[in-house]
C-alpha cells in the first residue's frame, strides 16, 4: 500500500492506492487492508484493471456501508485503468 501519488494523480484524498496490477480476489485484499488502516471520514482513491475487479471491488465496498464517492475512466494511466473515490464509514452509535 502506498500513500505516494503519482505526478498525474492530484493529491486530494487521504490515501491513494493502485491497484492495477493485482487479480482478484487480491484486489480486494489490498482495498480491505487500506480500510483498516483508515478512520471514518477518509478518503481514498484506488486505481483498478480489469472487468473483475471494477464489478467486485465498488460493489465491496459499498456492501461494507463505505460510500462511494466515484469511479471513472482514468485514461492517463493506461487502457482499462477506472479511478475509483471512497470515503470509510463513520461510527454511527459508538455507545451501542
Amino acid at each position: 500500500m502506498t500513500n505516494s501519488y503519482p505526478p498525474n494523480v492530484q493529491e486530494a484524498d487521504d490515501y491513494y492506492l493502485d491497484i492495477t496490477a493485482e487479480v482478484c480476489p487480491l484486489t480486494f485484499v489490498r482495498t480491505k487492508l487500506l480500510i483498516e488502516r483508515m478512520v471514518p471520514g477518509e478518503t481514498a482513491l484506488v486505481l483498478l484493471r480489469g472487468a473483475e475487479p471494477l464489478a467486485n471491488v465498488p460493489r465491496a465496498i459499498v456492501g461494507q456501508g463505505h460510500e462511494l464517492l466515484g469511479l471513472q475512466p482514468f485514461d492517463s494511466f493506461g487502457e482499462d485503468v477506472h479511478q475509483l473515490r471512497f470515503r470509510k464509514a463513520g461510527v454511527t452509535n459508538p455507545s451501542a
